[in-house]
């Protein structure tokens, strides 16, 4: 292997590297956000990493009981007015 294909080589795993950590991203943020929104440690989120324990975290995260009340139970004084009607012509 000569320098040339070496460092289009080496070019490549920075890419791949890159690629990864992006992909990672997209997957690890709305899990946070899901798991911090039903009420446990948003640090779950990790545990889609870990193929086979990520399958069990999502039953876990779809069949327990969330830890958050109910929209329609927190707000109490809440009513709904029609909207305005078009102008007639």
């Amino acid at each position: 292997m000569d320098q040339t294909q070496l460092h289009g080589l080496q070019g490549m795993m920075g890419m791949v590297s890159i690629f990864i950590v992006i992909m990672v991203a997209i997957v690890i943020i709305p899990y946070w956000m899901i798991w911090k929104k039903a009420g446990f440690s948003p640090w779950f989120s990790l545990l889609t990493l870990i193929p086979l324990v990520n399958i069990i975290a999502l039953y876990v995260l779809a069949f327990s009981q969330w830890r958050v009340v109910p929209a329609s139970q927190s707000v109490t004084n809440f009513t709904y007015h029609n909207p305005p009607s078009p102008p007639q012509f």
